[in-house]
Formats: C-alpha cells, sequence, structure tokens
C-alpha cells in the first residue's frame, strides 16, 4: 500500500539551480496581481478575482508552457465568459449552473486549442457571487490582457524567458 501511496507525492518538477528565477518570478506575480488590485481600487470593480492569481503562476513561473500562452490566457477566458453568460441566460446561478458551465467551458476550450485552467472558474465566480455579468466580463477581458501584457514586460528582463513562445521554438 505504501508504495503505491509514493506515487502521489514524488515531485515531477526538474530540481532546479536557478533561484534568482524562482525570485524574478515572484516579482512578476507581485507586479502582475498587484496591478489588478491597483486597478480595483481605481476603478471600484473587482479586478482582484481568483482565478488571475492561478494565471500569475502558469504566466510567471511556468512561461513556456502551452497553457501560459497569450492566445490561452486571453482565448480561454473568453471561451470561459461566453460558455459562461450563454449557462447563466439557460439557468438560474446557482452550483448547476457553475457545474455545466465548468464542463462545458473545458470541452469548448480543449476543442478550439485554448485551454487555460485558472478560466474553469469563471463560470464558478459568476454562478456564485453577486457579480453582474457586464462587469464580470469587463473585468475578465480587461485582467487577462493586462496580465498577459505585464508577462511579456517581465520576461523581457533578466534572467529572459522567451515569452510567448515562438512557432519555430516549438
Amino acid at each position: 500500500m505504501l508504495t503505491q501511496l509514493r506515487h502521489f507525492f514524488r515531485r515531477h518538477e526538474p530540481i532546479s539551480s536557478a533561484p534568482l528565477a524562482h525570485l524574478k518570478s515572484g516579482m512578476g506575480g507581485l507586479v502582475g496581481i498587484g496591478a489588478s488590485g491597483a486597478l480595483a481600487a481605481f476603478t471600484g470593480l473587482p479586478f482582484l478575482i481568483a482565478p488571475f492569481g492561478a494565471s500569475a503562476v502558469l504566466l510567471f513561473g511556468q512561461p513556456a508552457s502551452p497553457l501560459a500562452q497569450p492566445a490561452n490566457v486571453i482565448g480561454g477566458y473568453l471561451v470561459a465568459l461566453g460558455v459562461t453568460v450563454g449557462v447563466l441566460l439557460a439557468l438560474p446561478a446557482g452550483w448547476p449552473a457553475a457545474a455545466l458551465g465548468v464542463g462545458a467551458a473545458i470541452a469548448v476550450m480543449l476543442f478550439l486549442r485554448v485551454t487555460h485552467p485558472p478560466a474553469g472558474a469563471i463560470p464558478i465566480v459568476a454562478a456564485t457571487s453577486a457579480i453582474h455579468v457586464g462587469t464580470l466580463s469587463l473585468v475578465v477581458a480587461a485582467g487577462s490582457v493586462l496580465l498577459v501584457g505585464i508577462a511579456t514586460l517581465h520576461h523581457w528582463l533578466p534572467p529572459r524567458h522567451i515569452y510567448p513562445r515562438r512557432a519555430d521554438l516549438g
């Protein structure tokens, strides 16, 4: 039994000898979410939604991941938002709408090849909170573009990462 459990606790990320890069990633998350917070304070809109924190982990910590590419971040959020609006037009807000929205968002993101896991939380945010769909739409669209823009600038700083990925580099 214990030998079977070891697979659950095995770390699959390689050992890194780049503590400066890790600190830079953390600073990117601080700046990205800080900008979202400042925008929230300035506009009074809820730009600090939880899925953006998860997006920051991918954008700043795993910039080479297909899930962190601009088309996936922005496209994934827009797909999830569109699915959410459709579901909320058909069902009242609540856990059934959230469940249907998450499932449909996953399927459509995969079909369109713009998978961004944090975007899967948008139906939950919309179906379980008092955020108006119009406000959520503005926040999701602007916030995802803001985070991608900051990540693009951030990865130009040393130690540099190629972001977004280039087609010729895989």
